[in-house]
């Protein structure tokens, strides 16, 4: 008589794990103190040249992505079929003679172990590589371009395949939205230079004017000091001699 099964308890973790996975813990709600001081700093804050917004990616998984997954599962599937009752007896032939009960427990809890584990790290790597919003960006490119290309019609020269397009168009072509960036920035720098320059130069005009008017005033100063030493100059003699009189007399008394 062959033994009881052994209990299953080892599948349960498996089981746990993945409803451990699809659990998602909420988050604090923030107070609506912080909400408005935050809203009043960015709009504070506000960049003068705003980058363009980034393209909207849906969530939901589309064609791409589900065939995707379905891909994925298929081939852990069929991985995991190698894991068949026939292949492990064979690998235990003692066993599976006198426990199959036990065996077949074994191999059912190391195929879904397995299982779990495989589309654990799967999902990992999805996520890390943001797989899904990906492929949704691919889905709507193309549709898109299907867009464009029925819009173009028939008579519409079709347009340069990116591919055969010369190695400099395409560096221009990637570069082209940086340099816009930094000549808008250039032309700021330029225009705010510009400005500066003017004033000063408006500055030095005036300094100038100050100087000629004073350099102007200094010179009639001159001028009278001149006209007034000339004036004096006949007659200094005469002044000299009255005041040598003037301090002998006075010297007498």
């Amino acid at each position: 008589m062959a033994p009881e099964p052994e209990s299953t308890s080892n599948h349960n973790p498996g089981t746990r794990s993945q409803g451990e996975q699809g659990t998602v813990e909420p988050q604090p709600q923030q107070s609506q103190s912080q909400s408005q001081s935050q809203s009043q700093s960015q709009s504070r804050e506000a960049p003068a040249s705003p980058p363009l917004p980034a393209r909207h990616t849906a969530l939901t998984p589309g064609p791409r992505a589900s065939r995707f997954q379905t891909t994925l599962d298929a081939a852990l599937s069929h991985t995991l079929a190698k894991i068949s009752w026939d292949n492990f007896a064979a690998c235990y032939p003692h066993v599976a003679a006198h426990a199959p009960a036990t065996l077949r427990a074994v191999q059912s809890q190391m195929v879904d172990r397995l299982r779990s584990l495989c589309k654990k790290e799967f999902d990992s790597v999805q996520q890390s590589r943001n797989v899904v919003a990906k492929l949704n960006e691919l889905e709507s490119l193309v549709s898109e371009a299907e867009r464009r290309r029925r819009e173009a019609g028939d008579g519409v020269e079709p347009p340069v395949p990116p591919h055969t397009l010369p190695p400099d168009e395409v560096l221009d072509a990637h570069l082209a939205p940086h340099l816009a960036q930094q000549q808008s920035q250039l032309n700021a720098k330029l225009q705010t230079t510009q400005a500066h320059n003017a004033k000063l130069f408006e500055d030095i005009h005036r300094q100038r004017a100050e100087i000629e008017s004073l350099v102007s005033l200094l010179e009639k100063v001159l001028e009278d000091v001149d006209n007034t030493n000339n004036m004096m100059h006949g007659v200094a003699d005469d002044v000299a001699r009255e005041t040598r009189t003037i301090e002998i007399e006075m010297a007498d008394v």
